[in-house]
């Protein structure tokens, strides 16, 4: 039977519209034009100048040819020119890359070759990095200068437009474009390098609506909070959070680099209610001197991923004026999509009772459908007793459209119709998920991913090692770190400094290990690593 619901009752313009974060800066700025959106140094930028120069970045790119479906790629620190990519970019129809600043030049290359890159805008200080990746490409995109009045280091002399010029050309009363759907992509992000498989994430204008409102939520984000950009805002899109400013009117703090007395100051002098960032970020902060340490008049939220903080930094974060709360998603999930939820009644507990609850992962967003720990196999729900182990999955809108040009691990990654986030964990009787390990040996080193395997193949180059295995090895600064077992070829001989300088040339710093282990490395009968052996391992060395 036909639902009569649905009878001579069609979309249409005026009962339907895609759903994108774009006209939240639309609406903030017709509502709001006044209301200070975004802080810089001494740079103080409105809703109405933000909106304009977000819609003149779209028409310059549109005069350049740049229109739907096109990459536009962003190698920038978190900087006002960063916030104007995240509009000005998907205004014009075109697709976001933002780049890991940290990733070198064979990494960046990659990727800018795998998005099919068209312009890059390029921070100054990183334009060196970018000359060298440019010249491992084979794409040969436009390159644009931009030009921050915060950085203070030497003037680069390599051809390229400025960025300040490049938006002159370009209307402020642009009428940008709409997505066609909701469904197109408004940004990708790269989870791996050259190794294995390319894993560029794509994300769709509805998701992005969606975790964007989402975070709002689950942050309790009043109107015109003050957010500090601490987390990287190439990390998953800035965890959508440059587009949920936007949504409560907000105020954008940028931060250049992460260093412990600019974070007080503006804490202090601009009022800052959110900040995010991984436990490093909060110890960087509690170990500052006195004098440079601030009283606060407000409670700051601070929300972290990654390796759950030590019991005493929680401890010293509360005291200093400080609600941390713990989030857990992945950038196919553009960013946190579980949260911590915290109930009251869990305040009265001891603190190290406190601290074993802060360390769970949580429960769903408002904005994602379904969450669940599955069996791989039978795709069923394990016990909901805090230990048997399974696979963490998501279901819903704010999970990825698919890797871009890669529908082998498309299909791998959405098999039996829930996303495998390679992640294991257990689920507890309250309904709070909690990760015991990660199918994928990913370490988390600050924040950041760090491939086992690709570690492992840089050692593999080396030829005195014969075999190498890569695990997460505890660390009190940054949560994780690298540590390698090696086991030395025949007649061949190499120590801890030459590995470690070899991994220095071949890798970004913050994966290179931080300590060499020679030995004889365990195997299965059917001649497996046994990795859970090696972590064991690793954590026994970290505490000696």
């Amino acid at each position: 039977m036909q639902n009569p619901y649905n009878t001579d009752l069609d979309r249409n313009p005026a009962n339907h519209q895609p759903l994108t974060p774009l006209t939240f800066l639309e609406r903030a700025a017709s509502v709001f034009p006044d209301h200070t959106a975004i802080i810089h140094g001494p740079l103080r930028r409105s809703y109405a100048e933000f909106y304009a120069r977000s819609r003149r970045l779209a028409s310059a790119l549109t005069k350049n040819g740049i229109g739907r479906g096109d990459t536009v790629s962003a190698l920038l620190a978190n900087t006002p020119a960063m916030l104007e990519c995240h509009y000005g970019v998907p205004m014009c129809g075109a697709v976001l890359h933002s780049i890991n600043t940290r990733l070198d030049a064979a990494i960046i290359a990659f990727q800018l070759d795998h998005a099919m890159s068209r312009i890059v805008i390029v921070d100054r200080e990183f334009m060196p990095l970018m000359q060298e990746a440019l010249a491992l490409a084979t794409v040969k995109p436009v390159l644009i200068q931009y030009d921050d009045p915060e950085y203070d280091g030497a003037p680069t002399e390599f051809e390229a437009a400025d960025y300040e010029v490049f938006l002159t050309r370009g209307n402020p009363d642009f009428e940008w474009l709409m997505p066609e759907d909701e469904w197109d992509a408004i940004s990708i992000n790269y989870t791996s390098g050259t190794t294995g498989d390319p894993k560029g994430v794509v994300s769709h204008h509805r998701g992005a609506y969606l975790l964007a409102q989402g975070n709002a939520l689950t942050t309790s984000m009043q109107k015109h909070a003050v957010y500090l950009w601490t987390l990287p805002m190439f990390h998953c899109n800035g965890w959508c959070f440059p587009w949920t400013m936007s949504a409560i009117i907000g105020t954008h703090v940028c931060l250049r680099q992460v260093r412990a007395e600019p974070i007080w100051t503006a804490l202090a002098d601009e009022g800052v209610t959110h900040l995010c960032g991984a436990p490093i970020v909060m110890s960087l902060m509690i170990s500052a001197p006195d004098a440079v340490k601030r009283d606060l008049d407000q409670t700051v939220q601070f929300f972290t991923a990654a390796a759950p903080p030590p019991e005493k930094l929680l401890a010293d974060m509360r005291d200093a004026g400080f609600n941390v709360t713990h989030l857990y998603g992945l950038t196919e999930t553009y960013g946190p999509a579980v949260v911590n939820d915290w109930h009251e009644s869990w305040s009265e507990l001891p603190r190290a009772e406190q601290a074993a609850l802060k360390s769970r992962q949580g429960v769903r967003y408002l904005a994602l459908e379904q969450l669940d720990v599955l069996d791989p196999e039978t795709m069923q729900p394990v016990p909901r007793d805090g230990k048997t182990i399974g696979e963490v999955m998501f279901r819903g809108n704010v999970v990825m459209k698919g890797y871009f040009r890669n529908p082998k691990s498309t299909q791998e990654a959405f098999e039996g119709g829930w996303f495998h986030s390679g992640d294991l964990g257990v689920m507890h009787p309250d309904g709070y998920i909690q990760l015991k390990d990660r199918s994928k040996d990913i370490i988390i080193s600050g924040g950041e991913n760090i491939s086992s395997i690709e570690v492992e193949e840089a050692l593999y180059r080396h030829p005195a090692v014969a075999v190498a295995a890569v695990v997460a090895m505890p660390h009190e600064k940054w949560g994780e770190t690298p540590c390698a077992f090696v086991e030395l070829a025949t007649d061949h001989t190499a120590d801890a400094k030459t590995l470690q300088a070899w991994c220095r040339a071949h890798l970004a710093p913050y994966k290179v290990p931080g300590r060499f282990v020679f030995m004889s490395i365990p195997r299965t009968s059917t001649g497996k690593i046994q990795k859970f052996v090696l972590r064991e391992h690793a954590r026994d060395l970290a505490v000696q």
